[in-house]
């Protein structure tokens, strides 16, 4: 049976974020920045309450690309960045490292968001899976390309070569899997209503008229739980 029918767990997942910096952002033209900011925030804040495993990597900082997002570093404040010089982080000896530590622990599947998806994601996506047995799954809506061509290309290069394409509200909900698991239940409703733009405003409403939760807001104040209920 093939590994990648297994679905994503808190146990079998690592994450990396590849090169999220703004220089690097300026050039995406294959989904709206803010969204693409908003998408790998809030996979980043998914890992937290999951306590997946985070490598972050970065390429000619101070050079070229400037400083990682300072949302996706407010998260994981104590996460050391791993400097590079090569467009493919899989050339970098720590990045390496960096995974086979989080790999011996059995999280051989490798979640992955970056800029550019057909520069740095594809280069470090078929170079990591040739040399081992890793899984990548590519999170489409927290990556993108300098084209709408030259994201959806890569993409299918790379699945083409057996990466699995993901996105990032589908890793979240992938990793809750049950909504009997209270101990994680909470901060994920939160994370969607802050991320998940529709799917947030639906929580909302549930919350509040249909099951008359304390949330209730009137002209910005908040009035409490709705008294019909």
């Amino acid at each position: 049976m093939s590994s990648k029918l297994q679905v994503l767990t808190p146990q079998n997942s690592q994450i990396i974020f590849i090169d999220q910096q703004p220089q690097m952002a300026f050039g995406v033209q294959s989904i709206d920045r803010q969204v693409l900011k908003n998408n790998v925030v809030g996979l980043a804040k998914a890992a937290r309450i999951f306590n997946i495993p985070t490598t972050i990597t970065t390429v000619e900082t101070d050079s070229f690309s400037g400083n990682t997002f300072p949302e996706l570093l407010a998260v994981v404040p104590d996460n050391d960045i791993l400097e590079r010089t090569s467009m493919n982080s899989w050339d970098d000896q720590n990045v390496r490292d960096a995974l086979a530590k989080n790999a011996a622990d059995g999280r051989k599947k490798i979640v992955v968001a970056g800029l550019w998806t057909e520069v740095c994601n594809t280069t470090f996506a078929l170079s990591c899976m040739n040399d081992t047995d890793y899984e990548i799954y590519m999170v489409a809506d927290a990556s993108g390309g300098t084209s709408l061509d030259a994201h959806k290309y890569a993409m299918d290069r790379m699945v083409q070569a057996g990466v699995v394409p993901v996105t990032w509200q589908q890793v979240l909900l992938e990793w809750q899997r049950d909504w009997a698991r209270k101990e994680t239940y909470d901060a994920v409703t939160s994370l969607v209503k802050e991320h998940s733009g529709a799917y947030g405003m639906g929580i909302d409403y549930a919350v509040t008229h249909v099951h008359g939760g304390a949330e209730r807001v009137r002209h910005g104040k908040r009035i409490g739980p709705n008294p019909a209920k």
